[in-house]
């Protein structure tokens, strides 16, 4: 479904209610979140912002399968991911969801198709790895190794990956954390047009505030909870922002 009739038909990718983490006990517990309600409609790009320790990246992990709630509900679509076992998680990760994290963890010993190919393998309706590859501006580096490629390259080898499996939902953790702005401009412009061109919702933790810009959608972490939630009307092009 375009992403145009997608946001129409105001569709709920995530929800969740009451989402609590809490690492530790007694005096040595930390609480990572504090009670987090959000909705995420289908084909959105988000952008979720907040300083270390604000408990975005464990709110994302949580939604993403990676990680369990303490206590509270989430939700994707209409299955509610905290009440599921390991196994059914696996499930989750391995035929909705994709990854995107600030170091690429690429396998030095393979080319880039070879990397994006990982996935294919155990994907249930894979796209073709050079296609992955050409959606990220690299049909002609698939045979070059990670240490060939520039950071930034290697950056989009690793969406590359996380898209050939065709996910519904892209998680991005701090994906331009290890760029330069020109470098990471380049790749939010290509989360960006995963976003259009897949329909795949994305969400996108990130310090550098400025990105928010780009979301249809910000989140705002702090202490635990989100303190705001906006929405963008007018949105900036990736290479408009300035950071």
């Amino acid at each position: 479904m375009p992403k145009s009739d997608r946001a129409a038909a105001h569709s709920i990718a995530f929800r969740s209610e009451g989402v609590t983490k809490v690492y530790g006990i007694g005096d040595a517990a930390v609480h990572a979140l504090r009670g987090v309600d959000l909705e995420v409609p289908i084909g959105e790009l988000v952008v979720v912002l907040g300083p270390s320790g604000s408990g975005k990246s464990t709110m994302l992990n949580i939604m993403g399968g990676l990680d369990r709630a303490t206590a509270g509900s989430v939700w994707f679509m209409n299955d509610e991911l905290t009440a599921m076992d390991d196994a059914a998680l696996t499930r989750f990760r391995r035929h909705h969801v994709g990854f995107v994290f600030q170091f690429y963890n690429l396998m030095p010993s393979l080319t880039a198709r070879e990397n994006v190919e990982l996935v294919t393998e155990i994907a249930d309706n894979p796209m073709d790895a050079d296609e992955a590859l050409a959606l990220v501006g690299l049909k002609d580096r698939a045979n070059h190794f990670p240490a060939q490629l520039s950071g930034g390259e290697q950056q989009r080898v690793a969406i590359a990956r996380a898209i050939a499996k065709q996910p519904e939902v892209l998680f991005c953790d701090e994906p331009t954390g290890a760029l330069d702005s020109k470098t990471g401009r380049a790749v939010l412009r290509v989360l960006k047009d995963v976003n259009e061109r897949l329909g795949a919702t994305v969400l996108i933790i990130t310090h550098a505030a400025a990105t928010a810009a780009m979301a249809d959608r910000v989140l705002n972490f702090a202490d635990g909870k989100i303190r705001e939630v906006s929405l963008n009307d007018t949105k900036l092009d990736p290479e408009e922002i300035e950071w």
